[in-house]
């Protein structure tokens, strides 16, 4: 689609700072506040601009999480088009830069929207499920977190401080970890429940769940993620995404680095699906099997676990498309 206008917007916690593209050159900039009255008034002096229509324009971002609220429901709620693009794609894309405040980076963003338009992916709010699913989610991870910061200096402690102290430090953190264990099981008796409720998320983590080494967290980290798969249909975009595909690090004579995969990537998803395959390897069948002969075969430890990695996501999304559960002894029906 060819847009009219493109408005690069810089997110912060208080501000919104606005500028808008028209044939490749800035022609207004302005600032607003982070509400909705604020951007209500900014609204109004951009449909002052000749030609400007909300649905005729392209909004870019970066995403700054819960600080995009406001804004991108508002030009939802205005059948705007909206384009949330990572940080560091807009900075790689404009190579070295002289100067930074919020107006020259809006500048920025509204001019990588024009250059990059035909490659501008179109932002889509996410059903109410996924929604209460992620924030579960993040509430989860908080509380683990903390748990853990709190549960790992205590036992360490407990082995080299005097048992007075340590008796005493372990009392003074007993109400705490006991109240953060209870928000705990709140939080997944609530994913468990949400899982329940709905048909297609019940079935998608029944698939999921399917495969050898997925565990409940891991299958309802990659649903989200994916947004039901909906987001991510192929699995070795989601693989590149994960930052479980090997790249190549090579160029001429000169330069002839190893295979590796990229920093780039879900690292929380790459650590999920690390810990999948740690679980299968210990599993009987395929996996095992794989990973046993290739380490006997003198095959790299952490390159053997990453084509496991790959494995356990091929099946995933297999199961999805059939619509079928894992079967680990298949057999094709000869003819």
């Amino acid at each position: 689609m060819e847009f009219k206008h493109y408005i690069g917007v810089d997110i912060s916690k208080d501000t919104l700072d606005f500028a808008v593209c028209c044939q490749g050159q800035i022609i207004l900039t302005l600032v607003a506040e982070n509400t909705k009255k604020g951007i209500s008034q900014a609204m109004k002096q951009l449909r002052k601009v000749p030609g400007f229509a909300m649905t005729t324009s392209l909004f870019c971002m970066e995403h700054t999480g819960v600080y995009n609220y406001h804004l991108q429901q508002y030009l939802h709620s205005c059948k705007s088009h909206v384009w949330l693009e990572t940080a560091l794609r807009i900075k790689q894309s404009q190579g070295m830069l002289r100067g930074k405040n919020d107006q020259v980076d809006a500048g920025r963003i509204a001019q990588y929207a024009y250059l990059f338009r035909e490659q501008a992916r179109l932002w889509k709010p996410l059903e109410g499920v996924i929604k209460q699913l992620k924030l579960l989610i993040v509430m989860r991870d908080r509380l683990t977190t903390i748990l853990t910061q709190l549960n790992v200096p205590l036992k360490e402690n407990s082995l080299f401080m005097d048992k007075e102290m340590a008796k005493m430090e372990k009392k003074g953190f007993k109400n705490t970890l006991s109240a953060l264990k209870k928000d705990l099981k709140g939080v997944e008796q609530e994913i468990d429940k949400l899982i329940n409720q709905d048909p297609e998320l019940k079935r998608l983590f029944r698939l999921v769940t399917s495969v050898d080494g997925v565990g409940p967290i891991t299958a309802i980290n990659i649903i989200a993620v994916t947004n039901r798969f909906d987001d991510f249909s192929d699995p070795k975009k989601f693989a590149c995404y994960s930052g479980v595909v090997p790249f190549q690090h090579q160029s001429g004579t000169s330069i002839r680095g190893r295979t590796r995969v990229s920093h780039l990537a879900n690292k929380k998803i790459k650590t999920l699906l690390n810990l999948a395959a740690m679980a299968a390897i210990q599993m009987k069948g395929e996996m095992k099997e794989y990973y046993q002969r290739k380490i006997a075969e003198g095959k790299n430890k952490m390159s053997v676990l990453n084509a496991i990695r790959n494995k356990i996501l091929l099946r995933i999304f297999a199961v999805v498309k059939r619509a079928t559960p894992y079967q680990k002894n298949y057999s094709l029906a000869l003819v």
